[in-house]
């Protein structure tokens, strides 16, 4: 469980004194996000962290697509009905609210962060939003939840035009930080590629 990436890649146009009501219009506005990510876990008693990269996709119809290349291939699709996990092409991983309830539930707070969504974040955490000046902002989050108190002491989320980098805090004093670049919001609708990808799922 805590091992699985975390994702979330939220967008904003560069403005002063932005809310969190603001980033959750402009969120939701962007129809496809894609991304290059590097994800670093630092775990007590390693001496260097783990380190992970590969691309993304966010589609705000069709849910998220994280597909790892290094150390090693692997697939997650997540979307509001099931969540899929691949390993170097082993059998899937299906998680949907039937069998996983909790895991289910999880997922579904995952997708409220994607959208910034301020009503479901509320109900689930304890918020502080800071506009740093210059359009740059941070939004840390300390759950309320299960399973989302028994995992993560914080979840701090930063950026300027994008998100830019995610720290996940757990209870057990291990860090992980996601770091984002190589935006792209064109083109603006799935390509072909990518809509099978996520129809094989």
């Amino acid at each position: 469980m805590k091992a699985w990436p975390l994702l979330f890649l939220l967008i904003s146009p560069w403005v002063n004194a932005i809310t969190l009501d603001e980033l959750q219009q402009r969120f939701t506005e962007q129809p496809v996000v894609r991304a290059h990510f590097a994800q670093a876990r630092t775990i007590k008693d390693l001496p260097q962290p783990l380190r992970s990269q590969g691309e993304m996709v966010i589609a705000r119809d069709q849910g998220l697509l994280w597909q790892q290349q290094t150390p090693f291939a692997m697939t997650l699709m997540l979307n509001d009905s099931r969540m899929v996990q691949i390993i170097n092409n082993q059998q899937p991983q299906v998680i949907t609210a039937q069998n996983n309830p909790q895991m289910f539930q999880f997922n579904h707070l995952l997708r409220a962060l994607f959208q910034a969504d301020r009503q479901v974040l509320e109900k689930n955490f304890r918020i502080d939003f800071q506009e740093q000046g210059e359009g740059r902002w941070t939004l840390s989050l300390t759950p309320l939840t299960t399973p989302l108190d028994r995992i993560f002491a914080t979840i701090v989320l930063s950026g300027q035009t994008y998100l830019e980098t995610i720290h996940l805090n757990d209870k057990q004093g291990d860090v992980t930080e996601i770091t984002f670049s190589q935006h792209r919001l064109l083109p603006a609708a799935l390509t072909d590629e990518e809509r099978q990808r996520f129809a094989a799922y």
